[in-house]
């Protein structure tokens, strides 16, 4: 019995002793392996590197706008007097010179028949001038009538030609004032509601109704003034029509693209808005369907805007730092080396840079996100697509994989540890 107590006093001292042996021999071993993978130097990583140079970009800009029909007309009533008849259908759509309205004309009717009256007889009156002028000549010319009576004789003619022109311009007036008592449309396009009601008394001048023609449409937007000034020189580079798109979001369906019509800018703004700091612009839009209509908001996409002479990488390359955006560079040891940049416009998958870039840097464009700031790089050379810099798996062997290797090696050391105390345990059970 005594010997049996000592026995497990004897195992309860030497199992500590085991387990203290085993754990050193385990950190030995992560020791070891920190230095050695601190000893082994990971290899460059190969990525793709473009030397940043002066480019010219195309790009596409849009704007918010709302479509305008500057050809609106309205309809006036030019005369006086009762509206007898309305000849449309409110809402439909009329070409120009069509009957719209009639005005009673039975008072114009007869000022048109008084006036032509007195133009006869303004003719009456002139041919018995003309026979006495005549007629005074002949005699003058026989001493048988004094200068005197020859001279009032032509004054008697020429007051009665100028009688008859007066009685034909008031001819004129009234036909005019008949024809105005039958409204016609001045302009083709949808015609609205009618402001007057059939039987009411028009009085000129009165709006009667309004015409908006819908092809072609204009539609006036604002663009920055520094997109302004980059589009005046376009044009002065190469001179002819501005390209521009119209669509309306929102009136596309799960399967359709929304409404969109082709057409080009004819108006830029000669000054700036100082409030805004934008300029005014107008385009024209052929409108055939009649899809957009005027009051409208929709979007001006100008689709062939041209950038001279500017830095540029791919979209990809560029990445969010604490400061802001960023790219990798390499310096003269093919190092990695962030670079805070400043950034302008996008130009499908490239990216302008304003600022933070000068010609020869050498710019990294591919395994961005894999890449960290000391990084030693292998440089090859740029393929020329923007989409190229997209992370993919780089298999160099070493690097991080290998560094998740001697993660694993170490965890493998820690799981026959384990094994061995428990081993141990068994065996002492």
């Amino acid at each position: 019995m005594m010997e049996a107590v000592m026995l497990r006093s004897r195992k309860r001292w030497l199992l500590p002793l085991a387990l203290a042996a085993v754990l050193a021999g385990c950190g030995e071993g992560d020791s070891g392996g920190e230095k050695s993978a601190q000893a082994q130097q990971a290899p460059p990583r190969p990525a793709q590197v473009m030397t940043v140079e002066p480019r010219d970009l195309t790009l596409d800009r849009q704007y918010p706008a709302m479509v305008r029909s500057n050809r609106e007309v309205t309809v006036m009533g030019r005369v006086e007097g009762i509206l007898e008849a309305r000849h449309y259908e409110e809402g439909s759509r009329v070409e120009k010179g069509d009957l719209l309205y009639t005005i009673q004309p039975d008072a114009y009717q007869a000022t048109v028949r008084q006036r032509e009256a007195d133009v006869q007889s303004a003719e009456a009156e002139l041919y018995r001038t003309q026979r006495n002028a005549d007629r005074y000549q002949r005699l003058y010319q026989q001493n048988s009538v004094s200068q005197q009576q020859l001279d009032d004789a032509k004054a008697d003619l020429r007051a009665a030609q100028a009688t008859l022109a007066q009685a034909k311009a008031a001819l004129d007036a009234a036909k005019i004032d008949l024809s105005y008592t039958q409204v016609r449309a001045p302009a083709s396009g949808m015609i609205s509601l009618s402001q007057v009601n059939v039987g009411s008394l028009v009085q000129p001048p009165e709006a009667l109704t309004t015409i908006t023609p819908l092809d072609p449409l204009d539609v006036r937007f604002s663009l920055p003034a520094v997109d302004a000034l980059a589009l005046r020189q376009q044009r002065q580079a190469s001179p002819g029509p501005l390209q521009a798109a119209l669509t309306a979001p929102g009136t596309g369906g799960a399967s359709t693209a929304p409404n969109r019509l082709e057409g080009h800018v004819d108006f830029f703004g000669a000054r700036v808005d100082e409030s805004t700091s934008t300029v005014q612009a107008e385009a024209e839009f052929a409108n055939p369907d009649h899809l957009f209509l005027p009051g409208q908001f929709v979007r001006v996409s100008l689709t062939d805007v041209k950038r001279y002479d500017v830095f540029a990488v791919p979209a990809v390359a560029v990445t969010e730092g604490l400061k802001g955006p960023q790219v990798m560079v390499l310096d003269d040891k093919d190092t990695a080396q962030a670079r805070f940049v400043s950034l302008g416009q996008q130009a499908g998958d490239w990216q302008i840079v304003s600022d933070g870039l000068e010609k020869g840097d050498r710019v990294i464009v591919s395994a961005i996100g894999s890449i960290s700031p000391g990084d030693k790089i292998e440089p090859q050379p740029f393929d020329g697509d923007p989409e190229t810099g997209q992370d993919k798996p780089v298999a160099d062997g070493s690097g991080r994989q290998g560094d998740d290797a001697g993660q694993g090696g170490k965890d493998d050391q820690a799981s026959a540890s384990g094994s061995a105390a428990q081993g141990e345990d068994g065996g002492e059970g």
